[in-house]
């Protein structure tokens, strides 16, 4: 590698390749990540594809938004981290040998765990947490529901939820190989979202009542569904779309149940929303990270010069888990 010179998975017209650009900067407030692993997760794909989500950073146009290895240098205004300690992060710009976070969106790995399996966990607890816990006003006692159940974050999700002490645990995926996985991870009850007698099954399990919170990552397709399967009073929170943007919506059953429904994303929030996003997280369940509460399986991992193959598997949508990218070097 060339002096200030890094390789890195840019995008460009004719899909992701390997290239050598600019090391980054190191701002104040940010450090200076040896990348060891990458997670690919579903808004690096929709980034490919068009859909500009954000996770492209510099001129170069440098891929990914969660990463993990070992600090290599700290800004001025940084605080609580110094060199060589082992991090998970967000920021830009990740699938590169070297990355640059804000030192308030690192959290840390826990001792004795690899830095893939650190990379494969940030991006999907930070996302339940404020799903389940801060937007979703979860409860122990309470029933939920998780829709995309196998992905990344679903896995966490369900997991999640049964540690906060759900009395009921719902997971859904369309595959059936995956549904059959979803009790490994805290399911009490896996669904098809496919089948048009999910929510009599919803229903049936919850005394007709329905849960108390959905954690959708469909709609489209599912989202009146959704409704109807939520308690009176019930919440449901929007984190993925992965079933469709534009759908038709149930206005009058919204209504009748009195449901809160939110909308969340980390594209349209400042970089103080984000830094609170850690704290809190880190704040409520570290500890059970550490504790090796929360179980994240690998699906694949690819070299960072394989990202286009890892990218085409996410596309088949055939994975379990983390698909992950690991940085030589």
């Amino acid at each position: 590698m060339k002096e200030n010179k890094m390789k890195a998975v840019v995008l460009g017209e004719g899909g992701v390749v390997l290239d050598e650009v600019d090391m980054p900067a190191v701002k104040p407030t940010q450090v200076m990540v040896k990348v060891a692993s990458c997670s690919v997760n579903r808004s690096d794909l929709l980034t490919t594809q068009g859909k500009n989500y954000g996770h492209v950073g510099g001129s170069a146009k440098v891929m990914g938004a969660a990463f993990c290895g070992e600090v290599t240098e700290v800004g001025s205004e940084t605080s609580g981290i110094t060199v060589g300690d082992r991090v998970m992060a967000v920021g830009a710009a990740g699938w590169a040998e070297y990355a640059v976070a804000d030192f308030r969106r690192t959290l840390p790995v826990p001792s004795g765990m690899d830095l893939i399996h650190g990379g494969s966990y940030s991006s999907a607890f930070l996302t339940m947490h404020d799903a389940i816990v801060t937007n979703g006003q979860f409860e122990a006692g309470q029933s939920i529901l998780i829709q995309g159940a196998s992905t990344g974050v679903g896995i966490i999700g369900m997991q999640m939820g049964k540690h906060l002490g759900a009395s009921l645990v719902i997971g859904t995926s369309t595959n059936t190989e995956r549904r059959s996985r979803l009790s490994d991870y805290g399911a009490d009850l896996a669904l098809d979202s496919s089948d048009s007698g999910w929510v009599d099954q919803v229903l049936e399990a919850t005394d007709g009542k329905g849960v108390d919170l959905v954690i959708d990552q469909i709609s489209g397709y599912v989202a009146n569904q959704n409704m109807a399967a939520t308690k009176i009073h019930g919440c449901i929170v929007n984190v993925g779309r992965l079933g469709g943007e534009i759908a038709e919506f149930d206005f009058n059953m919204h209504a009748e149940r009195r449901l809160t429904y939110i909308g969340t994303t980390g594209r349209t929030r400042s970089l103080e929303e984000h830094a609170e996003v850690f704290r809190a997280a880190k704040e409520d369940l570290w500890d059970a990270m550490e504790a090796g509460v929360f179980n994240m399986p690998i699906d694949s991992t690819f070299d960072m010069s394989e990202a286009s193959i890892a990218l085409e598997r996410a596309k088949q949508n055939k994975h379990f888990g983390r698909i992950m990218l690991t940085v030589q070097g």
